[in-house]
Order: C-alpha cells, then structure tokens, then sequence
C-alpha cells in the first residue's frame, strides 16, 4: 500500500492537462512518493456533459476488482481482464479516447494506486513505477489508454474475446498495438486468429510476425486483399447512450460492445493465411527451439 492510497475519489470523471501532469510526475513522486493532491485537485477540469458515463465510481470499483482479482497473480495477467470492462465501462468515441487529459485524470486522480500496483517494483520501502508514462504518456503506453484502445482495436462488434486473446501475449499490447495495420480491422483479427491456433505463440513470434508483414505491406495494401465493412456509426451511439440502462460488467462474463458491425469472415481468413506465410520466412530469433515458448512476456 501506497500513499497514493489516502487520496479522495472524485464524483466524476474530469481532464488534467499534460502540462500539469508533467509537472508533479516529478523523479521522487515516479519512485513512490506521494501526488500533490492539492495541485491535481485545483487543476482539474470538469467533465463536458452530466452523462452518467462520466461516473468516476465505476471505474474505481473496476480497478478495485483487478487489483484483488489479481492480486495472487502476476499483474500483467490483469489486462486481458481489465481491458474489455474498462471498454464497456467507458463509453467513448475514438475522438473522445484520444483526449489525454482524460487518461491523466484516471491516473492521477481515481486509480494512481493501481498504476503503482500494474507497473511498480519494490525497491527500498517504496513502489516505484520506472516510467512516468505510465501515468501520463503516449496513447499506446498510459496506463489506461492502451487497454481501453486495445479493446477497441481488438474487438470483433460486440464480441470483446479477441480483446482476451490479444490481451494474453504482452508483445501484442507493446509492438503490435501502436502499428498502423491494427487500425485495419481484418489485419487486427487475423493476428489474433494466428495466436488462437498456435501459429504464433511468444512475444519473438509476434514481433517477428509485425515486422514482417510491415515491410510487406500498408494498410492500402491490407484494404486491398482484405476489404472492411464500413462500422455503423449510430449503433454506437446509441450504445454509448445506453450506459444509463445497460447492467453493470460481469466480473465473472465478458460484456457486449457496440453492436456497429463484425468484421467480414473472409478478409480475415485470406489475412491470417498471408500472414502466416510471411511468418514461416521471417526471422525470429530462437524459432521452432525449446525454451521459447514464454506467451506472456513482462515488460
């Protein structure tokens, strides 16, 4: 336990700017000293309509779940658990995900003490995180950023168990996330296929398998030989303004996404076979030895 752990629960969900952040994730506080919290406080901006999805409530009673659910267990294994609930739980657009005042917020305000319990080590009496980053930094490497667009990246329309698949190898999350071809839907389901069967199984493999098909392609090319549907933009509104009535996430079931349209069967077989095929020529350091068969790589 941390002193982070003294801090006051907002009612809601707000913004903290990254000029603020960056100015009390200081050295000391990175390595386990206690948030300013009265700066946070008076530098907090509110959130921009009474929407009940900006309850702050639900999202720290979530990462209250993780940490005990977890709590025998390495953390990493937590994402692939938390990742589609915090989707779910935080209803947004892709605009509205991409506002790192918000991800700061949550960081800094409502779960530093997860941040610290996900990424921290002990190291003389204190818990100390390594990356002020992870608190406050690029969409792919913020705590809570990169579950909440791993979910959104992953997810096949309202089925989040690819978000689980992808979830249970953490070179997914560290190179494959931030690469353009995941932006391609078929291209994101058709690595999680190739996880789900074996093809691809350590972090070497995914890491090999992303550099390979970047250097054979774009994600024109991918469009090309794996035509999209296009997403259906009112069903995720109106899932966005279902949180009201919607039950809350299952810790024990994965909850339903946006119903805004699966991703075409065929784009993604004709993928995984490409894929596939690159990634019995590419060069994977230690392939096909013992001693490599790690799926869950700590960062």
């Amino acid at each position: 336990m941390t002193e982070d752990s003294k801090f006051e629960i907002p009612e809601t969900l707000g913004r903290l700017s990254d000029s603020v952040a960056s100015k009390v994730l200081t050295p000391s506080v990175v390595n386990g000293s206690p948030l300013p919290q009265a700066t946070l406080i008076s530098n907090s901006t509110a959130p921009p309509d009474d929407s009940a999805r900006w309850s702050a409530e639900e999202v720290r009673t979530l990462v209250e779940e993780a940490m005990e659910r977890f709590t025998n267990e390495r953390p990493t294994t937590s994402d692939a658990w938390l990742a589609p609930r915090l989707h779910y739980t935080l209803r947004l657009t892709r605009a509205e995900a991409t506002d790192s005042g918000l991800w700061n917020f949550i960081a800094l305000r409502v779960a530093p003490d997860y941040v610290r319990w996900r990424w921290g080590q002990e190291k003389d009496g204190r818990v100390v995180v390594g990356q002020a980053a992870r608190f406050s930094g690029r969409w792919d490497i913020q705590c809570f950023s990169r579950l909440w667009w791993t979910a959104e990246l992953f997810r096949d329309g309202e089925d989040y168990r690819p978000v689980v698949a992808a979830c249970s190898n953490q070179d997914v999350l560290n190179t494959a996330l931030r690469l353009d071809m995941n932006h391609h839907r078929p291209s994101a389901q058709a690595l999680v296929e190739l996880l789900e069967k074996g093809a691809v199984r350590t972090g070497r493999d995914v890491n090999g398998l992303v550099k390979a098909a970047g250097a054979a392609g774009s994600t024109l090319v991918y469009e090309v030989i794996a035509p999209d549907e296009p997403r259906d933009y009112d069903a995720l509104q109106q899932w966005i303004d279902a949180v009201e009535s919607d039950p809350l996430w299952n810790p024990n079931s994965l909850p339903q996404g946006p119903v805004d349209g699966s991703v075409p069967f065929r784009s993604v077989q004709r993928l995984a076979e490409w894929f596939e095929n690159l990634f019995e020529t590419a060069p994977v350091r230690g392939k096909g030895t013992e001693g490599d068969a790690d799926r869950t790589i700590n960062p």
